[in-house]
């Protein structure tokens, strides 16, 4: 089916207000696994499963989830003072604006194509997209590089949000934003994007896909805007009952959500389509949609 989980809708209140510390521990379990790990068999059937809706029959995913897309056709930027070295991916929609951005937060073997070219995608739908760099400008090739990678970027929590924090900066200074910001990230860039929506700069959205999740209500007490979520029934190292947990936290925090676990598939399984499409192509799509109606309901 559709969902191993339905959408959860918590009623706001108010959130006090929270200067603390982010803790990226909830991270330290990695990606989970090499690309071998997360593919998945053919599950018959799966696609159709879905219910056909006219909103799914009139949308197809971006040819970057697909592997399909061309050579990325944005710009390198520099947003992040402090290094140098951080070379972010700016891509712009046509047309002069003002439009909403999306800050793209990478997995765990840094800032690769496939970002750039969803951020090309996210450009094309009409938002300004830069897809942010936390390894300051270095890409892993293999599980132990992306692991050493990762573990540098989570031993200093201040600097990731002060790097996004750069970027949300950029992007409001620019004349062709409107000043409203989300954020989405996959594995270790879903779970820097809560974390980032915990203790960062004010902004408007969260789109998490798979990505380390916390649970207690009290940190998560401190966002004050709706979360996206997007998770895999056979992610090993995010199981449905994290998700849940997850779910209920949100819950006593008052804060909105919608979150979906897809059956049938693996952790990754939304970037990277064409690892298995037989499984994941309906679920990615389905994810696609609820994401495009999250984002023009936070930002516009």
């Amino acid at each position: 089916g559709r969902l191993a989980m339905k959408r959860r809708s918590g009623r706001r209140h108010g959130w006090p207000v929270m200067v603390a510390l982010i803790s990226f521990a909830a991270l330290a379990g990695g990606c989970g696994g090499s690309a071998e790990s997360r593919e998945s068999s053919p599950s018959d059937g799966a696609e159709g499963e879905f219910p056909i809706q006219a909103e799914l029959q009139e949308t197809q995913l971006p040819a970057a989830v697909l592997g399909e897309a061309g050579p990325p056709r944005g710009e390198p930027v520099r947003y992040f003072d402090e290094d140098p070295a951080t070379t972010g991916y700016l891509a712009l929609p046509e047309g002069d604006g003002p439009f909403p951005a999306v800050i793209l937060i990478h997995e765990w073997n840094g800032l690769v194509d496939r970002v750039r070219q969803v951020a090309d995608a996210m450009a094309d739908e009409g938002y300004v997209a830069l897809a942010a760099d936390l390894y300051g400008g270095r890409t892993g090739s293999d599980r132990d590089e992306n692991v050493a990678l990762m573990e540098e970027a989570q031993a200093d929590p201040d600097r990731i949000i002060a790097n996004l924090d750069a970027a949300a900066q950029m992007l409001r200074a620019r004349p062709d934003v409107t000043g409203k910001i989300a954020t989405m990230g996959w594995c270790f860039g879903g779970g820097v994007a809560l974390s980032y929506a915990i203790g960062g700069e004010n902004h408007e959205g969260t789109a998490i896909f798979y990505g380390r999740l916390v649970q207690d209500p009290e940190l998560l007490s401190a966002i004050d805007h709706p979360i996206y979520g997007t998770f895999a029934q056979m992610d090993r190292g995010i199981p449905p009952e994290e998700v849940e947990r997850f779910a209920a936290a949100l819950e006593e925090a008052g804060i909105e959500n919608d979150l979906h676990i897809y059956d049938d598939v693996q952790h990754g399984f939304w970037l990277w389509v064409d690892r298995d499409p037989s499984s994941s192509t309906g679920p990615a799509l389905d994810a696609w949609v609820r994401l495009k109606a999250y984002l023009k309901r936070v930002v516009g």
